[in-house]
């Protein structure tokens, strides 16, 4: 085999080459077709190949394709957040453009910090995130995270921000009401800010429905509004991680949309550009701007690409591609289906304990016992032979954690394109199910020679 000089994510690891997508479809060099089930890492959210974003960039490209943004703006990055503005909740009105949900997040921490210190409370500068979270791979980002597979390599050298317990229904609720756990998470997050001290915290961080750390688990309609009704009274502020979630995947056009809360500062990215180009943003309230506004006048983060104006042209060409083709409803109607298609299969199933999430963002979590909810030996690799699997048959999907610990657990998420047709989802739907038959007879005849 000849050389590679790239460093990919497995090193020893073959990895076939894509040649080109067309809407929901891959081609690799061998001319095999691949459904993009997870629309690669939950990003590729309109689909591979669309001419109207690739015109957009190249009409962009013939004006000017980087500016440094201490020197100077552009039509293109003033109104794309302008686009974010009108489309976002409450009075979210002011967007930072960075390149990777790593850099949204992480830039979200830094300007929650910075609006307590402009309102000399300086002392406020820990944030509370959850177990059972991811929000980057940044040291930052990573402090926040509750992903420990992520966070072990580097734990020494990360901030112990995660603190308490991710909604987990599947788990927490056979012992107690759905409002009992909400009750017992919000409990949760007041006995953490008593102890550390509320003026020592500047933000809670969760993403609306978790995605890489927990398969999209999904809270219920009450968990945010008792949760933010904490970080008020405490004076703490709320950042939502919508870096997954945002821009039509659950079927909203924000997540947060789905429960009635508005955050104080919320990071996106992902299919904010659809994968077209690099492009991310922290979205923040004229509350949390007002101080600054009035103080410094500068937020302190930055990147060389911020606001590039090949990736903002790039980004507003998507939103607005989205919302002409209602998009955000498409998410909405074919994800219910999607998830009906998945939940029949369930219910055949002997490995599938749990289907959840909202939209086309759908969390399928894998058990050796359905009655006991018992996860997996982890040296079966359940996960990897899932996904090893459908690719075998042509659809990928999106590994994530699971289980009591968030370690040992196994689950996908299953994140098409929005504009995936009704007849596409039967497709894909059809490659899974052969794809989870293959893996149960091999895994379930493993258990019984046991």
């Amino acid at each position: 085999m000849t050389r590679t000089y790239l460093i990919k994510p497995v090193l020893d690891h073959h990895y076939p080459a894509i040649t080109h997508g067309e809407g929901i479809y891959l081609y690799d060099s061998q001319g095999k077709q691949y459904i993009d089930g997870s629309s690669g890492a939950v990003t590729a959210s309109i689909g591979h190949g669309v001419q109207e974003i690739i015109d957009a960039m190249a009409e962009q490209s013939k004006k000017v394709s980087f500016v440094y943004r201490s020197q100077f703006t552009t039509e293109a990055a003033e109104q794309l957040a302008k686009k974010i503005s009108e489309i976002a909740p409450g009075n979210l009105n002011w967007s930072f453009f960075v390149n990777s949900g790593s850099e949204a997040t992480e830039t979200a921490m830094k300007i929650a910090i910075q609006y307590w210190q402009e309102k000399g409370m300086k002392t406020k500068s820990k944030i509370i995130s959850r177990w059972m979270s991811y929000h980057g791979i940044t040291m930052g980002a990573l402090s926040m995270s509750g992903h420990i597979q992520r966070r072990e390599r580097f734990e020494l050298m990360l901030e112990s921000y995660p603190s308490i317990s991710a909604p987990y229904y599947y788990r927490d609720a056979g012992h107690r009401t759905i409002t009992e756990c909400d009750d017992f998470y919000a409990q949760q997050l007041e006995k953490e800010i008593l102890r550390v001290g509320k003026d020592h915290i500047a933000a809670f961080i969760a993403e609306p429905m978790i995605g890489a750390a927990g398969g999209a688990l999904t809270p219920s309609d009450e968990y945010f509004l008792k949760m933010k009704d904490v970080c008020d009274r405490y004076e703490i502020l709320f950042i939502a991680d919508e870096v997954m979630t945002g821009v039509g995947r659950t079927g909203k056009m924000f997540g947060m949309e789905h429960f009635n809360v508005i955050p104080d500062i919320m990071a996106t990215g992902k299919g904010m550009s659809a994968g077209y180009t690099p492009i991310a943003a922290a979205v923040v309230s004229d509350k949390v701007m007002e101080p600054i506004l009035n103080g410094s006048k500068i937020v302190m983060s930055g990147h060389t690409f911020s606001a590039n104006p090949q990736s903002a042209a790039t980004s507003l060409a998507v939103l607005n591609y989205i919302e002409k083709h209602n998009l955000v409803e498409n998410s909405a109607v074919n994800g219910a289906y999607l998830k009906g298609k998945i939940r029949e299969l369930a219910e055949e199933s002997e490995i599938i304990g749990d289907v959840r999430g909202k939209g086309l963002f759908v969390g399928v979590e894998f058990v050796e016992n359905k009655l006991t909810k018992k996860t997996f030996d982890r040296g079966l690799d359940i996960v990897n032979k899932i996904v090893e699997a459908n690719f075998e048959e042509g659809l990928l999907v999106y590994p994530a954690n699971a289980g009591e610990d968030g370690l040992t657990g196994d689950a996908i998420i299953l994140a098409p394109p929005l504009t995936i047709t009704k007849e596409e989802v039967d497709e894909l739907v059809r490659k899974f199910a052969v794809a989870l038959r293959n893996v149960e007879r091999e895994v379930l005849g493993k258990l019984l020679k046991k």
